[in-house]
């Protein structure tokens, strides 16, 4: 991966909530999960003093809250095999490296916003169109704190506007940090 190693965690912890946001199952290989360097070897173990680095406890920690919100999100999970479950939001914005779906599960479940900024540079009031008005919630910022990141990120609740972007009726204004994928849910079902 380019970059310092900053970037090179950053960037690590974007492609896994990029898969973890994507339909299909989730697979990681013999130390992914706290980002081991070094290729697997049965010949010996895992390279755990690896724990000891604040970045690769701060992979481990993702790792376990994508797994902790695939399973507690409907909408990341009971549509992982049909169309039905995954919406493209923003698909073409190469210029600045964006990218956002919507995860939708059975009627009644809460959507999932995924935005990806898969870019150096963080967008600061970055609109995103979503299917309606409503509260959205933060639910993972692969840039918090704890996990190694810079912390620039949505706390609090998001109203959505009535103002048509993306080929949807509301959108919401959100702040995109660096080399970074946002998990945002509706508050209420769409």
């Amino acid at each position: 991966m380019p970059g310092d190693s900053r970037q090179k965690f950053a960037h690590l912890r974007a492609l896994l909530a990029f898969t973890w946001g994507h339909p299909g199952k989730k697979l990681l290989f013999m130390g992914q999960e706290f980002a081991q360097a070094d290729e697997w070897s049965e010949a010996h173990a895992l390279d755990w003093h690896l724990l000891e680095i604040g970045w690769h406890r701060g992979v481990q920690r993702l790792v376990a809250d994508l797994n902790r919100l695939y399973r507690e999100l409907p909408a990341l999970h009971v549509s992982d095999a049909s169309v039905d479950g995954f919406a493209l939001v923003e698909a073409d914005d190469a210029e600045h490296s964006v990218h956002a779906w919507l995860r939708l599960g059975r009627p009644g479940d809460a959507p999932i916003l995924v935005v990806a900024n898969l870019g150096p540079v963080p967008h600061e009031g970055w609109r995103i169109g979503v299917p309606g008005t409503g509260v959205w919630h933060e639910r993972l910022d692969t840039d918090a704190l704890v996990y190694g990141g810079s912390g620039l990120g949505n706390p609090g609740a998001l109203v959505a506007e009535p103002v048509p972007w993306h080929g949807r009726s509301c959108s919401l204004r959100l702040d995109l940090p660096p080399l970074s994928v946002l998990f945002l849910e509706a508050e209420d079902p769409l």
